[in-house]
């Protein structure tokens, strides 16, 4: 599904126009991102959490070469499925 199917479906089950629908889930997502830059976590009940954590710097190695590589801290982005949605994804 994309932002543009996201936007069709708001259209067609709350009935407001398509512009709304999409103002609407630009201002969610932009809000959701907003949250998660500033280092707090979004949880959204009855489907999951969203939470940035912190990786620290690690040596790896390259699988082409085999040459040790020191792999740089960074931020990743992880998602939690609440019980009710992985409830819902095994009853189908």
């Amino acid at each position: 599904m994309t932002k543009a199917d996201i936007i069709e479906s708001i259209y067609e089950k709350v009935g407001l126009s398509k512009e709304e629908s999409s103002r609407i889930v630009e201002l969610v997502l932009e809000t959701l991102k907003d949250t998660l830059e500033n280092g707090e976590k979004v949880k959204i009940s009855g489907f999951g959490n969203f939470v940035v954590r912190t990786k620290r710097s690690r040596r790896g190695r390259n699988p082409q070469t085999g040459d040790e590589i020191q792999i740089t801290a960074r931020k990743v982005l992880t998602f939690k499925s609440s019980p009710i949605l992985k409830r819902a994804l095994n009853e189908r």
